[in-house]
């Protein structure tokens, strides 16, 4: 399912937009902080370092092919902005519900504060209007 969006370049440059550079080095830094807690959380899991193991490799992959997919600026499958934000919502949402988990609420909801406001920014700056070039 590939829609043809003419919105623009899946990343836009970065001339004259200091402050969407600044929330897209942001959303990269909670992207890896997602992934690292859901792998951390992986490893609390089960019974037994392999098992451990597994389940944290399981979640990062798991996590990692979703957004690849679904997610990523260069994404293989193009979903309407509900379905992008859906996939966001499960994998960095989850990262906070992980950090959760592994004993840091107070990490947890300063990771989810940081992802919605982060999510919202990007999307105004997406649909503002765009410096000439």
């Amino acid at each position: 399912m590939h829609d043809n969006r003419t919105d623009g370049p899946a990343i836009p440059s970065l001339k004259g937009r200091p402050w969407w550079a600044v929330n897209e080095f942001l959303a990269f830094v909670l992207e890896v902080v997602a992934l690292a807690c859901l792998f951390w959380w992986g490893l609390t899991l089960g019974e037994g370092l392999a098992v451990q193991l597994l389940l944290g490799t399981a979640l990062l992959v798991l996590a990692i092919a979703l957004w690849a997919l679904f997610a990523a600026p260069r994404a293989r499958i193009r979903l309407p902005l509900p379905g992008v934000l859906a996939v966001k919502a499960v994998v960095l949402g989850g990262g906070a519900f992980a950090l959760y988990e592994v004993g840091h609420p107070t990490a947890a909801l300063v990771m989810a504060v940081a992802v919605v406001v982060n999510t919202g920014l990007a999307e105004t700056f997406r649909r503002g209007p765009q410096p000439a070039e």
